[in-house]
């Protein structure tokens, strides 16, 4: 019991009964008023131009000193623009003025009560942000510092990047995410985040409800539970007290309600689709209007301002702008500061906006760095005390009710995981991929079909990108018809042979399309073929070409159409006829004629390998395109959030059969690449925000063994596919390139195999049949008879593992016409193809590619594999790539010669190679090796034809040779070579 000592004396009583009818006053206010009245005054500021979806104010318009710098801020979509102003000492415009800057703000309003306002989408900010940097540039005669709060930074990246630095002098971001996939501030993963976005957008419901402004509050509070509710907290206790609240009331309103808008729907979804689906900002391939940009692009210096207890924008996703922004100097301002204390409080005050005045004026020459800047490159992702820090929040958070239901969301979602790639791809896609590997003869399948159901399914859909543009699936159906209607006009008619010999550009692809939704045949005639030879072995009456791939000289029989000539028609020879000087409008279209009428038996595409009098065709049917699209989305795991970057021309199989077939298959975003230097490369890797990369062979060499690129670091690229690259080669790439995996797919020139390694964890190895496809066994062959060796019993016999034998698929179907079956090889009755290939199987039932029988170098001392060779001296340190062939010796009849060419800058020598070649078989060591410029066809394929017509390696200018002693296990170095670096 208290004492009556303890009891409060009469002052006491009469204070907290003063205190309490203050309380009571302040509270009757609060309620019938909202808030506390103050006296204080809004910066003047003068509206320069108003538009659809923007203000443009100019602060202190008459006290402008005369050469000022200038800055333009760009508030978040879910606030006002009012935040850069809110209450005279958190005010940023005027503490930026009182530093003798010029300030600009950007006001997209409220939403919900502009015309049209509800249906804006990100695109249109973005645009508006670029279109008031021109408007600021033109008034004041200056380039723009151009900064942004949160989202509003975000924008001023895209908008840099877009403008490619046009009109800014630089970047000043606060609070702004750029890697959506970092830490988030709350009990829930990325990975659960980007799968509920998933959901609701395939919901449909995204873009077609708006979030209303309270929405958005309560959802950003429940984010920051602590902060709220001690500030919350705080104001109640001090509700007696109006002379204490009034500094803060403005700010407390404004956070209270105010201050918040409505979120447009398209908007909305764009920011789900863009940034949480695909983290476009970090990987690019995001899109204003038909233009793709990436932050790669941005080249002016950045200041990037982070809260270091920041939720909603965490310390890693801000510093995401380093890795997204390879060219721009990046610097740092940490702040212990949270979210909207960054811009709005007493550190922003005293630290933020003093730190930003001096570096515009640094910028404008006007002074020095602020030293409190740090380069971003050398600040770790999180610091030892930003994480405590940040993880005592979330901890705390998540025993708030806010952050059991966040738990309650990330348990519930926890279910959705397992199914996390269909939500991914999507119930239509898998459909299509299961329909894909169940075609009969008779289905009705093609490049055409596919092309035409994805763009009834989303025709906003982008099917391709090329250059900086794309183009979306219900343009592209338009192009591609009108390419249908003109052939017909032209007498084209189904089950013809078209010719295409064109460049990989737009106009090929549609080309493509249009010739199989009429239910032609496609020959893809290669550039650098033999065009005479190609025309008769693929029997093709009509030819479609480009500007630059037009014969030099008209071939008899062929009538030869020009598409995507533009500006360069009037170049064109007379035996040419211009498809775009036919109106597709005017074409009476015949009544027979049905869009995509082919089925899986019929041909789909004729391509070519070889070179010279070696040129052979590959016919391939509707199902067995059908068939690589679904292997090669399955195997490189595409879905519809990936692009696939096609670095091999589209008349190449690599291209056709991988790239293109997967990317239609998935729904995945197909990019051509417009040039083959690693300076395009990695442009155009960034631009596209490329996850699978394509090649064939050697083609990614020059980007592996090239100097580092600033586009290289944190690429988006998780998947290179495509067949034939060297084992050598596999491992640069793989280490260089990592966590990217190589996924190498085998398609056989005869019956239907095709083989894949999906986790790439094997270098060199094909992997197994993929589903659906024929099944394929190793069968043991002698090379020297060039016969499948056979039992007692007659049948064939299965090679042991790790034995040497040839690959045969069960199967009647081929790709060429004189192809023979081959019957009753294990069973009665069964019917097999041979593939031509050798290979072997590993203990695992893994099947590793060897060498084609046609490449057996026949030597006295017995049938010589040339890849066992070749494999053993890309073993030598410093080896790029490496071949091997034979050579008539008039001493020693055929020898085998290896060829290798070493990296920049490497030396080999005679040690190295014996290193190399010590597990070879003596009667397989070649009788010389030589360091040599070794040259590549078009398709980036090692070629000897003319190392083996020069005979013996001899020594000379950059040319090095070593020959195999009398030992048969040394080499010794014949003259002495200029040098080893050919």
């Amino acid at each position: 019991m208290p004492s009556l000592e303890d009891l409060p004396g009469p002052s006491s009583v009469m204070g907290l009964l003063r205190r309490a009818g203050a309380t009571a006053v302040n509270a009757t206010d609060l309620l019938v008023h909202g808030g506390f009245v103050t006296d204080e005054q809004y910066s003047p500021y003068e509206v320069v131009s108003s538009h659809p979806v923007y203000k443009l104010r100019r602060y202190f318009p008459d006290e402008v000193p005369p050469g000022a710098p200038v800055m333009l801020l760009v508030h978040a979509l879910m606030i006002t623009g009012d935040v850069w102003d809110i209450a005279p000492d958190t005010s940023a415009v005027a503490a930026l003025h009182g530093m003798g800057i010029d300030v600009w703000t950007i006001d997209f309003g409220a939403p919900e009560h502009e015309p049209g306002g509800l249906e804006r989408t990100l695109t249109d900010h973005a645009l508006a942000v670029s279109d008031a940097v021109d408007e600021v540039s033109a008034v004041t005669g200056r380039d723009v510092v151009l900064g942004g709060q949160s989202q509003g930074g975000m924008f001023c990246y895209q908008v840099a990047a877009y403008r490619r630095g046009a009109n800014i002098d630089s970047l000043v971001t606060f609070g702004s995410p750029v890697d959506t996939r970092a830490p988030m501030g709350v009990p829930m993963s990325p990975e659960t985040a980007t799968t509920l976005a998933h959901a609701y957008l395939s919901s449909g419901l995204a873009r077609r409800i708006s979030i209303p402004g309270w929405a958005m509050r309560t959802a950003t509070q429940m984010l920051t539970p602590i902060g709220v509710a001690k500030g919350k907290a705080q104001w109640y206790l001090n509700l007696h007290d109006r002379e204490r609240l009034l500094p803060r009331e403005r700010l407390r309103m404004y956070l209270d309600g105010q201050g918040w808008t409505a979120y447009a729907g398209p908007a909305f979804a764009e920011l789900l689709e863009q940034f949480m689906v695909h983290n476009r900002m970090l990987e690019g391939g995001f899109v204003f209007r038909d233009r793709l940009v990436s932050l790669a692009d941005i080249d002016v210096p950045i200041l990037t301002v982070v809260g270091s207890t920041d939720l909603l924008a965490t310390p890693p996703a801000v510093r995401g702008i380093r890795r997204a922004a390879p060219r721009a100097e990046v610097y740092e301002l940490n702040i212990p500061i949270g979210h909207f204390g960054i811009i709005g409080g007493a550190r922003a005050r005293k630290v933020t906006w003093p730190t930003v005045g001096r570096w515009i004026h640094w910028r404008a020459g006007e002074g020095d760095l602020p030293e409190e800047l740090v380069p971003a490159n050398r600040i770790e992702e999180w610091n030892p005390g930003e994480l405590s820090t940040v993880r005592r929040m979330i901890g705390a958070a998540a025993d708030l009710s806010v952050g059991s239901a966040a738990r309650a969301i990330s348990v519930a979602t926890g279910a959705l995981r397992g199914a996390e790639e269909l939500v991914r791809a999507g119930v239509d896609q898998l459909a299509r991929l299961r329909e894909l590997g169940d075609v009969e003869p008779g289905t009705r399948i093609s490049l055409g079909l596919l092309l035409d159901e994805a763009a009834q399914h989303d025709p906003g859909a982008i099917v391709y990108a090329f250059g900086d543009r794309v183009i979306r699936h219900g343009e592209f159906k338009h192009r591609v018809d009108s390419i249908v209607a003109v052939m017909l006009g032209l007498g084209v008619r189904p089950g013809e042979r078209i010719g295409v010999r064109m460049a990989s550009r737009p106009s090929a692809l549609s080309a493509l399309a249009a010739i199989s939704r009429l239910g032609a045949t496609a020959v893809l005639l290669r550039p650098e073929g033999d065009l005479a030879r190609e025309i008769r072995l693929g029997q093709v009456t009509r030819l479609v070409t480009d500007p630059e791939n037009v014969p030099e000289a008209e071939a008899e029989g062929v009538s030869c159409y020009v598409l995507g000539a533009g500006s360069e028609r009037g170049d064109l020879p007379g035996y040419v006829i211009d498809m775009e000087d036919l109106d597709p409008e005017r074409v009476r279209v015949p009544a027979w004629y049905r869009p995509n009428p082919r089925e899986a038996a019929d041909l789909a595409f004729v391509l070519f390998t070889g070179t010279g009098a070696a040129t052979r065709d590959m016919l391939i049917t509707n199902r067995r395109w059908a068939l690589s699209a679904r292997g090669a989305a399955e195997a490189a795991g595409l879905t519809a959030t990936d692009t696939v970057y096609s670095v091999t021309p589209l008349h190449h199989s690599s291209a056709i059969l991988h790239a293109m077939a997967g990317a239609i298959a998935s729904g995945a975003r197909l990019a051509l690449a417009s040039g083959p230097d690693p300076d395009t490369f990695w442009d155009e890797v960034r631009r596209y925000g490329a996850t699978h990369v394509s090649y064939t062979w050697t083609s990614l060499r020059a980007i592996t063994d090239g100097p580092p690129h600033p586009g290289e670091p944190d690429h988006p690229i998780r998947v290179f596919m495509g067949s034939g690259m060297p084992p050598g080669l596999w491992r640069r790439v793989a280490e260089r390139f990592a966590p990217a995996r190589v996924v190498e797919v085998y398609a056989s020139a005869e019956g239907e195999a095709i083989l894949a390694n999906p986790d790439g964890g094997k270098v060199g190895c094909v992997g197994r049949p993929l589903r659906g496809t024929p099944e394929v066994r190793v069968v043991d062959y002698a090379l020297a008879s060039e016969e499948i060796v056979t039992g007692p019993d007659g049948y064939a016999l299965q090679s042991r593992p790790e034995a040497v034998g040839l690959l045969v698929v069960r199967g009647r179907s081929s790709s060429r016409h004189d192809a023979v079956p081959l019957r009753n090889l294990f069973d009665v009755g069964d019917v097999w193809l041979s593939t031509g290939d050798l290979f072997t199987r590993d203990a695992d039932g893994d099947l590793w590619f060897v060498d084609r029988v046609r490449n057996v170098i026949r030597s006295v001392g017995g049938p010589v594999l040339p890849s066992v060779v070749s494999r053993a001296l890309e073993g030598v340190p410093g080896v790029a790539l490496a071949t091997a062939y034979g050579v008539l010796d008039d001493d020693a009849g055929e020898v085998v010669v290896g060829a290798v060419r070493p990296l920049p800058g490497a030396r080999l020598d005679a040690e190295a190679i014996e290193r190399a070649l010590r597990d070879v078989p003596r009667s397989q060591r070649p009788a010389y090796v030589q360091s040599v410029r070794i040259p590549t066809t078009a398709w980036a394929r090692p070629q000897v034809e003319s190392l083996r017509r020069a005979g013996i390696p001899t020594p000379r200018d950059r040319v090095t040779v070593w020959r195999l002693a009398a030992d048969g296990r040394t080499f010794e170095r014949l003259g002495r070579g200029a040098g080893t670096d050919p």
